[in-house]
């Protein structure tokens, strides 16, 4: 499949998604303009809930990103690829916790502890089902939800080494409801995104799914993480 994968009618704004996404980028400008707003956007550190950051791909480099664009086939939700510019605002995600929270903001993110990553732009999550994907015929991965909310398949338990996610550290991604993982194999679409990798589901841990943080908005930690707070 190449150039009609994508459907060039997704490309169309509307209403309520323009909100979403001015609110998204007020609040970030906020948190970035805000004298001791607790928030660092260089330095070695922990990856923290609330944080707004992008993912890089370690073996395709490549960073996860969405845009108002939907899949011509599949599901026709808002697709999700890999890009290698590293300066485009479509490929900022927020950390969050699941629709019970558990994830409050600043503190750190746990190895083995499920997220929500939702796009800044558009408000929707990081989402997987039961679809084959275009190119490689693996599992669809979609953006999903309104401002934020979707459903249950929008978690992903982060898979990492240690206690906590480092942000120099490879960590993958796999997701709760079906256990594939978050990956990227080479595969490139045409227009209207042409260049752009495609994102899927793999059912086994390879080189493939292993992602690293990168530029981001990184909430300081609200607690030691030295102390072993399980309840985070």
């Amino acid at each position: 499949m190449g150039p009609s994968c994508l459907s060039s009618a997704g490309a169309m704004w509307s209403a309520g998604r323009g909100r979403a996404a001015g609110r998204a980028l007020l609040g970030l400008l906020l948190t970035l303009l805000v004298p001791n707003s607790g928030a660092a956007k260089t330095g070695a550190g922990l990856v923290t809930c609330g944080s707004v950051l992008k993912l890089f791909n370690t073996q395709h480099r490549v960073r996860l990103h969405s845009h108002d664009i939907k899949y011509g086939s599949g599901s026709g939700q808002q697709s999700v690829t890999g890009v290698e510019a590293s300066d485009d605002a479509n490929s900022y995600w927020r950390i969050r916790g699941g629709s019970e929270g558990g994830c409050p903001r600043g503190a750190p993110v746990r190895c083995g502890q499920a997220v929500r990553l939702t796009h800044v732009l558009t408000g929707k999550n990081l989402h997987t089902h039961h679809f084959p994907s275009p190119l490689s015929n693996n599992q669809e991965v979609s953006a999903f939800g309104e401002d934020g909310e979707g459903d249950d398949l929008d978690l992903w338990t982060v898979r990492c080494s240690g206690q906590h996610w480092e942000r120099e550290a490879a960590v993958r991604f796999q997701h709760v409801g079906t256990s594939v993982f978050l990956s990227v194999t080479g595969e490139q679409y045409g227009s209207p995104i042409r260049g752009q990798h495609e994102v899927h589901g793999m059912s086994s841990a390879n080189t493939h799914n292993t992602w690293k943080a990168m530029e981001g908005i990184f909430i300081k930690p609200s607690v030691d993480p030295s102390a072993g707070h399980d309840e985070l």
